[in-house]
């Protein structure tokens, strides 16, 4: 493993989440990897999950918002990413139920505008880095539907969303894997299902 492949960067949307917040701290834990934490700071962003690693020298809080694609090239270009673990997003089912339209600007909107700019920043930068990057999409099993009280859902399972925010994150996931085949982007998609703990928005 060189060098590169053991400090490099790693971008990480939505890491003033819970979830985003929990992998940040484990990524500073266990690698030499520099983070640059990028999140909207909305309702269920907040830098109280962060406050233990603020102060280290390989995190770096960026407050923005994954729609604002001049700002996202900014930061693909200063500082040359081996990856991006793309965590951001509108989640509450219910919310997305009062109010759809925050869903699709975020989930769809925002997903699309970060694989543009990784795709310029994959084609026009001659770094190594650049060179081995890739775009992990963390998604839900909610985009398969309703799982009930038995079976378990598969790589194979059909999409079935059933609210706005599952619809949002369906399309959001197929956008990713369209970039990967059309534009060869290296990308990964994980559906996890529910998780709870410290931080976790009521």
């Amino acid at each position: 493993m060189n060098d590169l492949i053991k400090t490099g960067c790693i971008l990480v949307t939505g890491g003033a989440g819970f979830i985003g917040s929990a992998f940040i701290r484990q990524l500073l834990e266990l690698t030499d990897y520099r983070v640059i934490n990028i999140d909207a700071l909305t309702y269920a962003g907040n830098l109280a999950t962060v406050s233990d690693v603020m102060q280290s020298p390989r995190h770096e809080f960026v407050h923005a918002d994954i729609i604002d694609g001049p700002r996202m090239r900014q930061l693909f270009e200063n500082n040359q990413p081996l990856a991006l673990v793309h965590l951001a997003a509108e989640s509450h089912v219910d919310r997305s139920i009062d109010g759809p339209g925050v869903f699709i600007t975020s989930n769809i909107v925002g997903t699309y505008t970060l694989l543009e700019e990784a795709r310029r920043y994959v084609t026009e930068s001659v770094s190594e880095a650049a060179a081995q990057f890739r775009f992990h999409h963390v998604s839900t099993d909610e985009v398969f539907g309703s799982l009930g009280r038995d079976g378990e859902f598969t790589e194979e399972s059909p999409y079935l969303p059933n609210s706005p925010y599952s619809a949002s994150k369906a399309a959001s996931d197929h956008l990713v894997r369209a970039w990967g085949e059309t534009f060869r982007l290296n990308t990964v998609v994980s559906n996890c299902s529910n998780n709870y703990g410290p931080y976790q928005y009521p």
